[in-house]
């Protein structure tokens, strides 16, 4: 155990940009769990998920969605990674199979934004609404064709639905407790893995030009946006505590083990974003996108976005 987290080590926390350094983080984890974990099949499937984002995974283009890129994923995957280790130190103990369908839900719960080669059409981001199923089916038609236990597949739709923002939580129909609690981890990794990113604010700009393309949410500009995130971020919280279990709580157990401190960095990021959102909102909007200045990401977006929809 360390005896305290660096300025350099919490910021890595949230650096999850190289899937293979995503990888390592994951097993070192994973090793505190379980040393004797077989890792082959997450492996495997964590590779082809690259793949598919980076266009090399059969009968697929890349996947173009600017905000639920792999970057998102892998922070995801890693959350849901130390959901589960903060679980195990809490006493609630997983079993193999089930860390594997967790793990595997994680990565897949944005595959449904890829599109298949001959329906190249727009960024992917038309499918807002439908991928949660979309990915779904996907994970189904994978799990067979890699020849993967049967079982993986089962529990697959309940634990994806977990992710859908228009799908409530008590309504899913699980087919047990066990199930529902992975259900859980993987909709809490999604909510507070996003979050928690340090460019979260500046990428709602990208997330405003899916929403666009998806015709989804009705907002005016990217103005419209940052100021109902902050609403957004209430829902959130009521959510995680209620239909996701507050799941987020057992993160300070991960670091409490791993750094020896009794914090809860994914927590604190989302705070300290969303204190900084109410920063930004409260300027003038001819300001606002001047105080977002993580990653270039404004910069590029203000290439994308039309005049209209920045004034």
């Amino acid at each position: 155990m360390k005896n305290a987290a660096t300025f350099a080590e919490i910021n890595s926390l949230f650096a999850n940009s190289e899937p293979e350094e995503v990888w390592l983080k994951a097993s070192e984890i994973l090793g505190r769990i379980n040393p004797e974990y077989d890792f082959s099949v997450v492996r495997t499937c964590f590779d082809d998920v690259v793949r598919l984002f980076h266009g090399e995974y059969p009968g697929y283009a890349p996947i173009q969605t600017l905000y639920h890129d792999l970057r998102h994923t892998l922070d995801v995957f890693l959350c849901a990674v130390r959901l589960m280790h903060g679980l195990h130190v809490s006493g609630t103990r997983l079993s193999d199979d089930e860390m594997t369908i967790i793990m595997i839900a994680a990565l897949m719960h944005d595959v449904g934004y890829a599109q298949p080669h001959g329906e190249e059409t727009g960024t992917g981001a038309q499918y807002t609404k439908s991928h949660v199923r979309r990915g779904i089916e996907f994970a189904r038609h994978y799990i067979a064709a890699r020849g993967l236990a049967p079982g993986l597949a089962a529990p697959m739709e309940s634990i994806l639905l977990c992710t859908d923002p228009a799908v409530a939580i008590p309504g899913i129909e699980f087919p047990d407790e066990r199930i529902r609690l992975l259900g859980q981890i993987v909709g809490t990794a999604d909510l507070t893995g996003q979050m928690a990113d340090r460019t979260y604010l500046e990428k709602l700009l990208f997330l405003y030009l899916e929403f666009k393309e998806a015709r989804f949410g009705g907002y005016q500009n990217i103005h419209d946006l940052l100021w109902k995130t902050r609403d957004f971020y209430e829902l959130t919280r009521k959510k995680l505590d209620t239909g996701l279990g507050g799941i987020y709580n057992n993160l300070t157990f991960h670091f409490k083990d791993w750094y020896g401190v009794d914090n809860n960095y994914y927590l604190e990021s989302i705070e300290k974003n969303i204190a900084y959102l109410s920063r930004v909102t409260a300027l003038e909007k001819a300001r606002q996108l001047s105080m977002l200045k993580r990653g270039g990401i404004v910069e590029k977006s203000e290439t994308l976005i039309a005049p209209e929809d920045l004034a």
